[in-house]
């Protein structure tokens, strides 16, 4: 059974930092697409950033202030958000798109609220 827990949400002032973690258990992430997802109240759940293999993407809102990666050792992904502005505020969510299956997991999202 695939879980995608993740943990290191919370309240921060704006211009601060958050390091959100994603872990992974059932399913071996380096193998996959991992992504992170927002869904702030009231609007679509947007994507934020994606790893796969060497390749990262990053949203235009977030780029030069979000840095994606993985540890493979201990399985997890982690999300490194430097320069939070109130608009980031949202629900985050880690994602695992298994290609080769079209099977996609989601964590049960973690809460981030940036305070002006």
């Amino acid at each position: 059974q695939v879980q995608l827990v993740e943990s290191g949400g919370g309240l921060v002032q704006a211009g601060g930092s958050l390091r959100l973690s994603c872990a992974a258990s059932g399913i071996v992430l380096s193998n996959n697409v991992m992504r992170w997802f927002r869904q702030a109240p009231g609007k679509q759940r947007e994507l934020v950033a994606t790893i796969t293999g060497g390749t990262t993407y990053y949203a235009d809102s977030v780029k030069g202030r979000f840095t994606i990666s993985r540890d493979v050792a201990k399985n997890t992904m982690n999300l490194q958000m430097d320069s939070l502005k109130p608009e980031d505020t949202a629900v985050y969510y880690c994602n695992a798109l298994v290609t080769s299956a079209y099977v996609s997991y989601w964590g049960q999202g973690t809460q981030v609220t940036v305070s002006s």
